[in-house]
């Protein structure tokens, strides 16, 4: 086949390798999003330009000279890999075969741009990834094949995408392009009955209320690590929290109970938080042993007051 990679990132590039490695498709063009000032190039255009492949980097799909550009390319597939511009279906149907996009969640459920967070957040035991035809709606198309992967119940954000949803999703570039080559690729719809919704997650998201249940507050620590970074505050200062553990134990909600050079733990409700990894306000990730040290922080403190 003929075959456009749009994309970005690590996942966009790791894409476009696989491809290029299998040795069955004639990559004919590369899009990626516009360069940004004072920034590194994007992994996938870097790929590109190494591979010596077509590179255009648009700052929309919707524009008449652009359509035109990707029907020069004539086509046979496109294949979206971690694409966050708006691609609309004028685009999409361009493709002699189609175009199929890459989504990190198990769809119809956890559409929308933080898809992973989210699943963590909420205490699921499992989530995966879809390849699915994209529609003007958001993440509402068909499914061309999903892959499942566990959430254990210690595994970070950072765990699930590089260690679980990135890898097999990559290693099922193979089957899209093979699925794609029939010319007669399957087609499953969603069913809308099951389907959420949640959009990005943000900072305000990721702050932390030591009055919820452990389990509660263990699950946005997981889940925002390493991105956003969940957080709360000491004398008006915030303070991210990223590697902790649960552990047992009662008290006051908010409380630093215990300082150890493993980490500090702090009371939630029901149980307890050990931290051992932390970003204070204005620095670097530090051990939460080096923090304490190096404020004073003593036992009977309490966080998340401001």
């Amino acid at each position: 086949m003929r075959v456009i990679v749009m994309g970005q990132q690590a996942f966009g590039r790791a894409a476009l390798e696989r491809i290029l490695a299998d040795g069955k498709d004639e990559v004919v063009a590369v899009y990626c999003a516009p360069d940004r000032q004072d920034r590194p190039l994007d992994p996938l255009k870097q790929a590109a330009l190494d591979a010596e492949l077509p590179l255009f980097q648009p700052s929309g799909y919707a524009a008449p000279e652009t359509i035109e550009e990707l029907r020069s390319h004539q086509a046979d597939m496109m294949m979206m890999a971690y694409v966050i511009q708006f691609v609309p279906q004028t685009a999409c149907q361009v493709p002699a075969v189609g175009t199929i996009c890459f989504h990190p969640s198990l769809l119809p459920h956890h559409r929308g741009p933080s898809a992973i967070n989210w699943p963590i957040i909420g205490g699921a035991t499992r989530t995966g990834f879809s390849w699915f035809y994209p529609t003007d709606g958001l993440d509402e198309g068909d499914i061309l094949l999903q892959g499942e992967c566990s959430i254990g119940p210690d595994d970070t954000l950072g765990d699930i995408y590089f260690k679980k949803i990135f890898p097999a999703a990559i290693d099922s570039v193979t089957e899209v392009c093979d699925l794609f080559r029939t010319g007669n690729p399957p087609r499953l719809p969603q069913d809308e009955s099951q389907a959420t919704y949640e959009s990005w997650c943000r900072g305000p998201d990721a702050k932390i209320n030591w009055s919820n249940d452990v389990d509660k507050v263990y699950n946005l620590i997981r889940g925002t690590n390493p991105q956003p970074g969940a957080w709360t505050t000491l004398d008006g200062a915030v303070l991210k929290i990223y590697d902790a553990r649960k552990c047992s134990g009662e008290g006051v909600p908010g409380t630093v109970v215990d300082i150890d050079k493993t980490g500090i733990t702090v009371q939630a409700n029901g149980g307890r938080i050990q931290v051992l990894r932390v970003r204070p306000q204005g620095s670097g990730k530090i051990t939460a042993s080096e923090y304490a040290s190096g404020t004073g922080l003593t036992s009977g403190t309490m966080l998340g007051t401001d």
